[in-house]
């Protein structure tokens, strides 16, 4: 028994071309909660020091 992947974000049938979407409509809607940071995995771990330095080597 195959079970139909349904889109994550409509629940509409995946289509092959945009797997794992439905549509390049919903696929947009997933791409731009990604870029507003919709998508965060809260932690407890604080940064370590070198983030910082590394961080700040780059912007020079």
């Amino acid at each position: 028994m195959t079970s139909q992947r349904m889109c994550p974000i409509c629940g509409k049938p995946v289509s092959e071309e945009y797997k794992p979407f439905c549509s390049k409509k919903c696929a947009d809607i997933d791409l731009g909660r990604w870029l507003k940071g919709n998508y965060v995995i809260h932690t407890n771990e604080r940064p370590k020091e070198s983030d910082f330095q590394n961080e700040n080597n780059e912007e020079k």
